[in-house]
């Protein structure tokens, strides 16, 4: 129970600093709650995975994870708390400014120079995901999941493949058939 303030503190740091939507949060997350000690890499992968494909929000789903896991319940509501409170807080002053200003040059330059970081992120998110996927520590290379991330991919790319379904069939192809 000491470690909540601290979870709190992370959670709302990560809550404030966070741009361009749910998978964005991923690598302050990752270094954040890995680096603190709260969690492994490879627990952080499946925090990942679980928030995934949860309803609600990813950013919230991870921080209710990440919060069970330390300190149950009492973990879960101080998580999710940080992580929404900067997001409301800050939700409700764009409200209030943005529509009367949305347009101007500042705003739309503001915009631009975020949108690449953003982008890098979730990148720089993904490359993490990827490498605890498919060469878990201390393992070999997981060519059975790489070639289903493959099949997975080129299904939701070039096709009108319900993702639901893909997660679903995965998921039990996963319990059924790898490790």
């Amino acid at each position: 129970m000491t470690q909540l303030p601290e979870l709190f503190l992370i959670c709302l740091r990560v809550g404030l600093f966070t741009f361009g939507g749910g998978l964005a949060i991923v690598p302050l997350i990752q270094q954040n709650l890995v680096g603190a000690g709260f969690m492994t890499a490879r627990e952080s992968v499946d925090m990942i995975a679980i928030s995934q494909m949860t309803p609600g929000p990813f950013a919230i789903n991870a921080a209710t994870f990440a919060g069970t896991k330390l300190a149950g319940i009492p973990g879960a509501v101080v998580a999710t708390l940080g992580m929404v409170l900067p997001s409301v807080l800050i939700a409700l002053l764009v409200a209030k400014f943005f529509f009367s200003a949305h347009k101007s040059p500042g705003v739309q330059s503001t915009l631009s120079g975020i949108r690449p970081v953003v982008l890098a992120l979730i990148a720089g998110a993904g490359l993490t995901v990827a490498q605890e996927a498919f060469l878990p520590t201390g393992g070999a290379f997981d060519l059975p999941a790489v070639c289903l991330a493959v099949l997975v991919f080129s299904l939701l790319r070039f096709t009108k493949a319900n993702p639901v379904w893909l997660l679903t069939g995965c998921g039990l192809l996963g319990a059924l058939f790898l490790r």
